[in-house]
């Protein structure tokens, strides 16, 4: 274990920065740069996410919410707002998923050329973690939007010299290893990122933490405001309310899950022992601990002027979770520009060319001839036809109606709800004239539950694949498959278990494609379901077998009669998905809402509703 001393320098006349002097020589805490000849880095809004969809090639993110914090910084470079962002390397990625004749899954590592991608940023920062000094560098990959403004992204990764061996791996994979490596990474996320940025010269106005993973930020912030953290300065215990309002005055925070297991907790010797005695009193003093443990998104909560769920259902419900605080509602949204299909890009291109830099333009589908929208996503269900024949060596064709059925797996999404009467099922694709149905998703390495609901699709598919009806899980699910899916089925199925849908985003993209959903009443869609012109809600009913016959019942009644009798009002459907989903599910009208809304209040004519004081103990 190394001995530790906190010493100031002068970094070239420029200001002073702490540094930590250590057997192995002496690091920078934070590395100021002149401000003033960067005024830019004054005004900005810091975004911190765990995962971050960036790029195909690029896989640092698990699912929908790494896709949703992508199409963010997506849709605010489009819009010329000045946001960084900062998330971690994840060296080894996810994980590549293999599934074999029965269903099961197994893992791999999925490392990528993160050097040939990215650009190495100089600054370095110390956090002191585990009673030991961690270094931690940047790189850096910058969203360029439509108008050539650009938001860089700050990558952060531990494997340098001179960290100790077992910390040079906190930053391979995501989501991986056990809850003690889990609160290292987002120690480094929070506290490291807040000095990364610092060490880069941001001194950003609004601090945004999407999802408790980066909550610990608001500690580091809490550290800078008194001058003294756990790393040789006075205790952190000390601080006044005007202290703690003064991070909280910076500080937004949306949390993404009504699942309990979605709320990072840790025990009380694993947070001692990772963080230090200083910081762990400290978020002890602050109320931060629930049912005896250190909740993530307690912290996140004591120290956030705005909270937000990511749909209205899961404000109302988030709410009745932490009634002590007031919760608002932001609805998610997609890229437009990232998830419309080539032939659908062109299609807008040639009707209304403005909607790259406004999507609301895409209210304007009403005005494009069905039959045109109608080809467009034909295009669309050729290549995912062909990109099925290619993985799987199953031949669809393209005049049988097709469900979509991918997401990440956990058992709440029901993926197996479809199943629930197979006889009833097989009737319906017979007298209907064939059904085809396509799963993906990957469950995650732990989740042996989730595992198991993928084998129940395989076993239904065993049972059920004849001329009438086929069924195909595709492995591996990710970024170009989750396009080619969403663009290319029919309909989007979605049958969670109310109210653990947060949001959802995948029935968006699909909107924007012209593709209805057939889903529950749950997440996005309470609010984007117009029966019949949008889609198709399955009742709400007090038991799955209930449920599963409101399924069939529309499937049976509504959908497959309307696809295959009637083209033409199968067309303006897709003509009002477009118009009336697409044009609001966006990024770039969630982007303004959190503009207006959550980082600048204050230039809205709206007043806020002041949080209460959080509760110190």
């Amino acid at each position: 274990m190394q001995e530790l001393n906190s010493i100031w320098l002068r970094i070239e006349g420029k200001g002073f920065t702490r540094m930590i002097e250590g057997s192995n020589g002496t690091y920078p805490i934070t590395a100021a740069l002149p401000l003033a000849e960067q005024p830019e880095l004054n005004q900005s809004i810091a975004y911190f996410s765990m995962e971050i969809a960036l790029s195909p090639n690029m896989p640092t993110y698990s699912g929908g919410l790494g896709v949703l914090a992508g199409d963010t910084l997506r849709s605010a470079a489009d819009m010329g707002i000045p946001v960084v962002a900062v998330t971690l390397l994840h060296r080894k990625g996810y994980f590549r998923q293999y599934l074999d004749g029965s269903g099961w899954q197994t893992e791999d590592a999925e490392p990528w050329n993160y050097e040939g991608m990215l650009e190495p940023v100089g600054q370095v920062a110390a956090i002191i973690l585990q009673n030991r000094p961690v270094m931690v560098r940047a790189w850096r990959f910058d969203v360029v939007g439509v108008t050539g403004h650009i938001v860089p992204v700050y990558l952060l990764d531990t494997d340098l010299d001179p960290n100790d061996p077992w910390d040079r791996h906190l930053t391979d994979h995501l989501y991986g290893g056990d809850s003690y490596y889990r609160l290292c990474q987002e120690a480094i996320l929070g506290i490291g990122g807040g000095r990364i940025l610092a060490a880069l010269g941001y001194k950003p106005s609004v601090y945004h933490m999407n999802e408790g993973h980066a909550s610990l930020l608001a500690l580091g912030l809490l550290e800078d405001q008194l001058g003294s953290a756990s790393e040789g300065g006075g205790p952190l215990t000390s601080a006044t309310a005007s202290d703690i309002d003064s991070v909280r005055r910076q500080c937004v925070f949306t949390t993404h899950t009504p699942v309990p297991a979605g709320h990072d907790q840790f025990g009380l010797d694993q947070m001692y022992q990772v963080l230090g005695e200083e910081r762990g009193k400290a978020l002890e003093h602050f109320g931060c601990l629930h049912n005896g443990l250190l909740n993530m998104t307690y912290v996140a909560l004591r120290f956030s002027r705005y909270v937000n769920g990511v749909a209205m259902k899961h404000g109302e419900v988030s709410q009745q979770m932490f009634p002590e605080y007031p919760v608002h509602s932001i609805t998610n949204g997609v890229h437009a520009a990232t998830w419309a299909s080539e032939s659908f890009r062109k299609l807008f291109d040639r009707h209304f060319p403005e909607w790259r830099y406004d999507n609301f333009y895409l209210r304007s589908a009403i005005g494009i001839p069905p039959s045109e929208i109608a080809a467009a996503h034909l295009d669309s269900k050729r290549l995912l036809i062909r990109e099925v024949a290619s993985r799987t060596g199953v031949e669809l064709r393209e005049d049988v109606l097709t469900l979509g059925f991918a997401r990440r797996v956990a058992t709440y999404k029901r993926a197996d709800l479809l199943f629930h009467d197979p006889e009833r099922l097989m009737r319906i694709a017979h007298e209907a004239g064939g059904l085809q149905i396509l799963y993906a998703g990957k469950s995650h390495p732990q989740d042996s539950l989730g595992k198991a609901l993928i084998q129940r699709v395989f076993d239904a598919a065993a049972r059920l694949n004849s001329d009438a009806i086929r069924i195909v899980y595709l492995e591996n699910y990710e970024w170009d498959l989750g396009a080619l899916l969403s663009n290319g089925v029919d309909v989007w199925l979605n049958t969670p278990m109310r109210p653990y849908e947060a949001s959802g985003t995948s029935g968006m993209k699909a909107a924007l494609n012209g593709v209805p959903s057939l889903s529950v009443l749950d997440g996005w869609w309470i609010e984007g379901c117009v029966e019949g012109a949008t889609g198709w809600a399955i009742e709400d009913r007090d038991h799955e077998q209930a449920e599963s016959a409101s399924l069939y019942d529309k499937l049976e009644s509504v959908v497959a009669p309307m696809y295959y009798q009637q083209p033409e009002a199968w067309a303006k459907m897709m003509q009002m998905c477009i118009a009336i989903n697409g044009s609001f599910f966006n990024t770039h009208r969630m982007v303004g809402q959190y503009v207006s809304n959550a980082y600048f209040p204050d230039r809205s004519p709206r007043q806020q509703v002041e949080l209460p004081e959080p509760a110190m103990v």
